[in-house]
């Protein structure tokens, strides 16, 4: 069995072609649509159907048979305030929405910072654009972390994206000293630090966490390095590279000095995707900011 079609309307849909006879339930689970997914197509307003006729997942499917999924619209939670607000597209198709977030914004609301997120504005694009999703974030940062975020526009691409992990990112940081290793593995274990919510620390009994750091260039000072994440731990690469006695400039928390920069100088310069639909293979970069630039001047 392969994928047909790909298409959106005001409903997301996707088209499939059977090449084998079976259940429509079972073409349905090895084409990625989830239980959950299928709970929500019967009971939230979904449609299945096999060559333009509705039929229930016990439906047998022969030879050539086309099945369409209509997905059920979404809607975007109601505590999410819709904001205009600039958003920097880097790029947008029916199902993947790839923005450069700017130091200082928070990428989903909180009680410290309700409003003004990317969330906020992505969630009064999408209104202004008719697109029925509510916001699906793959790829956080922390607030003061800029750089490439990704976003999906269904609840179908944002679950086949977490589980086959389709996604590679890779970081950019500017940190204290000299980097000995042009080539390093750091695989340690990130934990709680104490009693803290926010500060995380290599210990044992945390989750495994993995970090490739390579060396673009460096001085007495400091050193450019580039940071391929293999696991997505909270604060990952700020907790591995000061566990190697190098802490990322501006990032107070983990040994940074402030002087020179008013954020850690962290910066999601690339991600690798293969596309969840598609499957072709896509990279999108963002080059470091201003605020980092001036320090390698």
């Amino acid at each position: 069995m392969i994928r047909l079609l790909i298409a959106m309307s005001n409903q997301f849909k996707l088209t499939f072609k059977a090449t084998e006879e079976t259940l429509l339930r079972e073409a349905l689970a090895e084409w990625g649509i989830s239980k959950r997914t299928l709970t929500s197509i019967k009971f939230d307003g979904g449609t299945l159907l096999v060559n333009g006729q509705e039929k229930t997942v016990r439906h047998p499917l022969v030879l050539g048979d086309v099945v369409t999924v209509l997905f059920p619209l979404e809607e975007v939670s109601e505590g999410l305030i819709r904001q205009k607000g600039p958003l920097d597209i880097v790029y947008e198709d029916d199902v993947l929405f790839i923005v450069n977030k700017q130091p200082g914004q928070s990428t989903i609301p909180s009680r410290e910072h309700p409003s003004g997120t990317l969330a906020n504005y992505v969630a009064f694009y999408y209104e202004q654009m008719s697109i029925p999703s509510t916001v699906h974030i793959l790829t956080r940062l922390d607030r003061d972390t800029s750089g490439l975020v990704c976003l999906v526009k269904n609840r179908h691409i944002h679950h086949i994206m977490n589980h086959n992990h389709l996604m590679n990112k890779t970081y950019e940081a500017i940190v204290h000293g000299k980097v000995s290793h042009y080539s390093q593995e750091i695989i340690a274990p990130i934990g709680r630090k104490g009693s803290s919510i926010i500060e995380r620390e290599v210990r044992e009994g945390g989750l495994f966490a993995h970090t490739d750091v390579d060396v673009i260039r460096h001085n007495s000072d400091f050193s450019h390095v580039k940071c391929l994440l293999h696991t997505g731990r909270t604060h990952q690469i700020r907790v591995h590279l000061a566990h190697i006695g190098h802490p990322i400039i501006g990032d107070d928390l983990y040994g940074g000095k402030v002087e020179l920069i008013s954020r850690q100088a962290l910066h999601c310069s690339s991600v690798d995707i293969k596309h969840p639909l598609t499957g072709e293979m896509m990279t999108f970069t963002s080059p470091i900011p201003e605020d980092m630039r001036n320090l390698l001047i």
